[in-house]
């Protein structure tokens, strides 16, 4: 029996940061050992909005670089740029004619992105879930690991599944399943616990990068946000008692994620404990684990060509799978093949 195959694909911009590769490419790693998986930075979706050329060129370097530091396998699974396999835009163009525009619509991303200049924005970022659906189900892939938080952006790849396969009368694509990551996929700012650690937040003191060093890690979490108490002594019982202290819940988070120990672990540990001594033991653990990957990564930004060769494999191996999907939906569609 065939492994179940994953897709799964990160923007270059910005750098990638411990929110990152605790929620999302840690489990991608994981994946690995069971699943047929296809990695891919996104930087068709990077250019729905403006993107200088060469931040683009590096940025792309920079997160296949994360990429295989942290853990992807460029023999085990495919890493490779969007852009260098065209059946992802050429899918696309054929699911902008299956989905609706009702659906582009409802999306809240571009309305995210757009906010009160809708006008001005791209196509490309209004039609941006086409072609998010193309990178998926032109690899037929069943599976697509995402957060909770994300589960909503899946929908509309089942839809124009669905509506491929109803408007053409065949059961062609299938109805890919999220794969939902467990606790460690809420990685709150260092400034702010209430919001979501982001590349895209102005303060750099927000995040931790995978390209920080270990002084640059240990400043971060010795200015990172707490409240006067000492750190609690038990898990949050509620929402709300978490909304109560954030920033403390988040640090102890993290711990419990990088140690993969349990919060209720984390609390016997620590519980009662001023958080000067808690960041301390937060900073030997972050440095621990994310110092050879930093170094790796670091390595590999100073060889691009070795990061080039690897991601045009990929492709290789991209088109491999993807063109015979492609000639089979131009035939269902009746365009005649190239």
């Amino acid at each position: 029996m065939s492994k179940p195959r994953v897709f799964s694909g990160v923007q270059p911009t910005g750098n990638l940061h411990l929110g990152n590769y605790l929620g999302a490419i840690r489990n991608w790693v994981k994946l690995q050992a069971d699943h047929e998986c296809l990695y891919c930075v996104v930087d068709l979706h990077a250019i729905t909005v403006w993107q200088e050329p060469a931040d683009l060129t590096r940025s792309t370097r920079e997160v296949a670089a994360s990429l295989i530091a942290a853990g992807i396998d460029p023999a085990g699974a495919i890493l490779f740029n969007q852009s260098k396999v065209a059946a992802h835009a050429e899918l696309a163009w054929i699911f902008n004619c299956v989905a609706r525009v009702g659906w582009m619509n409802r999306m809240t991303q571009f309305k995210e992105k757009a906010g009160k200049h809708r006008e001005n924005a791209s196509l490309g970022l209004y039609a941006y879930p086409a072609l998010m659906a193309a990178d998926i189900l032109v690899y037929k892939a069943t599976h697509v690991p995402v957060g909770e938080d994300q589960k909503q952006h899946l929908e509309l790849t089942r839809d124009v599944a669905q509506k491929f396969n109803s408007d053409y009368g065949v059961d062609y694509f299938p109805l890919t399943e999220p794969l939902i990551y467990g606790a460690a996929t809420r990685v709150m700012s260092l400034r702010d616990g209430s919001k979501k650690m982001s590349k895209s937040d102005p303060s750099d003191m927000s995040r931790i990068n995978l390209i920080d060093d270990a002084d640059t890690i240990a400043g971060k979490i010795r200015k990172a946000r707490t409240d006067p108490e000492p750190v609690p002594v038990a898990p949050p019982a509620s929402e709300d008692e978490r909304a109560a202290r954030p920033e403390a819940y988040n640090l102890m988070g993290i711990y419990a994620a990088l140690t993969d120990k349990s919060l209720a672990e984390v609390a016997d540990e620590f519980g009662g404990a001023p958080f000067s001594a808690f960041k301390g033991a937060l900073t030997d653990v972050a440095v621990a684990v994310m110092g050879p990957i930093t170094a790796e990564m670091r390595r590999l930004m100073d060889h691009p060509d070795e990061i080039d060769a690897i991601l045009h494999q990929g492709a290789e191996d991209a088109r491999e799978i993807a063109a015979p999907i492609l000639r089979e939906v131009y035939d269902i569609v009746g365009l005649l093949r190239p």
